[in-house]
């Protein structure tokens, strides 16, 4: 076993997975450096989830190594990957995983009064996210009462009121229109930027994988040179959006 190279905040080497014997990885190797914000591209079904529960130990490989600061994340037991999460990672899913019996403010606020953060400091943290990313006005209201697009919003706020080392973010805008895409996405990479939050995201939508400092393409579970990403259509975002209680 190598140790990964020290400017590397994750790195990985050869990682293999599969879904119930069907290959998602076959060998992908990659290193992230602190601070970067990496899109991992590729259609649907290339692998990209797969690779990103792989780097935040969501998952641990069938073969191959996964390092977070030097430190060996495939060798974790479940509590110690469970506790990395918790403590040192954000994560935006495609749909807003949010408590239903929590307002939009503590389920901001969750990871951090998880950590044994105090309520105050919890609450203003969760606060001021929630008014970066317009939505501090629905601060007290439940995810039934809000729509998709204001759901997802709380999810991005969440991730970024725990001041992570790391987000993943997979496709964390595929269900915004494109103006709610635009904005979400100023913020997160704004945020990373003047935080020096590493960011790895998931998307098959170039035009945001023109806002990471580069990309790993993959296709079929392994990397490749380049590949064409479809243009994704606002009526798409739209569609998607429209989905609210």
């Amino acid at each position: 076993m190598v140790a990964p190279p020290d400017n590397d905040v994750i790195w990985a080497r050869s990682l293999h997975h599969s879904h119930n014997g069907s290959p998602a990885l076959g060998g992908v190797s990659l290193g992230i450096r602190d601070g970067e914000i990496l899109a991992v591209t590729g259609p649907r079904g290339s692998g990209k989830t797969t690779l990103l529960h792989c780097l935040s130990g969501q998952l641990v490989p069938t073969q191959g190594e996964v390092w977070f600061n030097s430190v060996p994340v495939h060798t974790m037991g479940p509590r110690l990957r469970e506790r990395l999460r918790r403590d040192r990672f954000g994560w935006i899913a495609p749909e807003p995983q949010l408590v239903l019996e929590l307002n939009t403010w503590e389920n901001t606020a969750l990871p951090l009064l998880l950590r044994g953060t105090s309520h105050r400091e919890a609450k203003k943290a969760a606060m001021e996210w929630l008014e970066r990313l317009d939505i501090g006005m629905c601060a007290r209201k439940r995810p039934h009462a809000l729509q998709q697009s204001q759901r997802q919003r709380i999810s991005v706020a969440r991730a970024l009121a725990a001041a992570p080392t790391v987000i993943f973010a997979d496709e964390p805008t595929a269900t915004l229109h494109r103006t709610d895409r635009a904005h979400v996405l100023r913020t997160l990479t704004s945020a990373a930027r003047s935080h020096g939050i590493t960011v790895v995201l998931a998307t098959h939508d170039p035009e945001i994988a023109a806002l990471a400092d580069r990309e790993v393409p993959l296709l079929d579970g392994r990397r490749v040179a380049t590949v064409a990403l479809p243009a994704v259509s606002d009526t798409e975002g739209r569609a998607a959006c429209s989905l609210s209680v």
